[in-house]
């Protein structure tokens, strides 16, 4: 018979844990091809642009693609609207 080493062992159950886990490691914020997790992002943007991101890579994996899509961009203008409230000239684009 074959074991398998412990380290080997303890990722495996590791796996299985982040596979069933949707408190600590909801799949729909790891789908992305890249694998990375979206709190590895988000955790380094302001509230409004994390929450943009964080709509935008979960998109089509947790209900609406649309939904998501939508919930980004009202992200996104609150924050323009923060910039522009924020700056002395308010130049537009």
């Amino acid at each position: 018979m074959l074991l398998k080493p412990k380290k080997k062992i303890a990722m495996e159950n590791q796996t299985k844990k982040k596979s069933s886990d949707m408190v600590n490691y909801p799949t729909h914020y790891r789908s992305h091809p890249s694998g990375v997790e979206v709190i590895e992002i988000t955790e380094h943007l302001n509230f409004c642009l994390g929450n943009a991101v964080k709509y935008i890579l979960r998109a089509d994996h947790k209900g609406s693609h649309l939904q998501d899509l939508k919930k980004a961009q009202w992200y996104i203008s609150r924050e323009i609207r923060r910039l522009q409230e924020n700056t002395p000239d308010r130049t537009e684009f």
